[in-house]
């Protein structure tokens, strides 16, 4: 009797995806070992498009599978993208709150942690070049600031996020959809984490503790995550995640701007007074789904709260 190997779809995107990112991490690696800003940023945008381009091949010449509707790509928008896009800096605020009960951090108004850190990718003469650019503005940079980390996340923050979003809360969430949510958002969130390594281990995020930071990494991935499959139920588009996902990019140097001491585990949105403020809005979610929403989310597989 002759017997076929099968693979599900589910696990030929995870291997794809998988390998297929730490191939592209690699081959930049050995091309660029240096890697230098320009290079790595291309890089990075490309390696978000991973998951998209996974997703794709899985569904369109593996599987032969319409992907469009079933990745909720759709821009029916609802007041949920109000916690998808402003509301989000208000994380960014809350993370720079907590991280001054750090006994090593401290508040600047100066921004005097910021231009420490730009000391260590740039000459002194550039360095003042910039602060002589933000002396010359005509009102408070933080303004500029929250306004240029709305139109990213709304922009171009967005599209790149969106490559991630089609993967791991497009076709994920369809393949998990008959899991519960917490199940699903576990899953989805160690992935999610397991993912991000290779950048990681270049110095991304955790430029101070590459090895320890990949296991950041993937504890801030499962605590977001609940977070994201909350948002992609609530707009019922990967175009709201992809929004949520861009603007939280774009407000995370916003804690890093006024905080002087503190290192890469510790400080900003990344850092543990991130993962403290990530788990009080999960608790907020929880409140506000089990107490408040006339149709509960969290308790229910995704299937049920796709339907609602």
């Amino acid at each position: 009797m002759k017997n076929s190997f099968k693979i599900n779809a589910l696990n030929a995107y995870l291997l794809i995806v998988i390998i297929g990112s730490y191939c592209l991490a690699g081959a930049y690696y050995l091309i660029f070992p240096e890697k230098d800003p320009t290079s790595f940023t291309i890089m990075a945008v490309l390696y978000m498009y991973m998951p998209f381009l996974s997703a794709l091949l899985v569904d369109k010449f593996l599987y032969k599978r319409s992907s469009l509707k079933s990745w909720a790509i759709n821009f029916r928008p609802n007041w949920w993208y109000l916690a998808a896009w402003p509301a989000v800096i208000i994380v960014a605020y809350l993370v720079l709150a907590v991280n001054l009960l750090w006994p090593d951090i401290s508040f600047s108004s100066e921004m005097t942690g910021f231009w420490q850190r730009m000391a260590e990718q740039m000459t002194p003469e550039q360095v003042e070049f910039q602060k002589a650019k933000l002396d010359s503005l005509p009102v408070p940079y933080i303004y500029l600031m929250i306004g240029q980390t709305l139109i990213a996340g709304l922009s171009i923050n967005a599209m790149a996020a969106f490559g991630e979003e089609t993967g791991w809360r497009g076709f994920m969430v369809r393949e998990y959809k008959h899991l519960k949510f917490w199940d699903a958002a576990l899953r989805i969130g160690i992935v999610w984490g397991i993912w991000h390594a290779p950048l990681i281990l270049m110095g991304h995020n955790y430029p101070q503790h590459n090895y320890l930071g990949v296991g950041m990494m993937v504890v801030w991935c499962i605590l977001l995550s609940p977070l994201f499959l909350f948002i992609r139920m609530k707009t019922h588009s990967t175009i709201g995640t992809s929004i949520l996902h861009g603007t939280l990019n774009a407000s995370a140097g916003i804690p890093l701007m006024f905080l002087v001491g503190g290192n890469d585990l510790n400080l900003g949105v990344t850092g543990f007074a991130g993962f403290i403020v990530l788990a009080l809005v999960i608790a907020i979610m929880v409140v506000y789904d089990l107490k408040v929403a006339k149709q509960s989310i969290t308790n229910r597989t995704l299937i049920e709260g796709i339907s609602n």
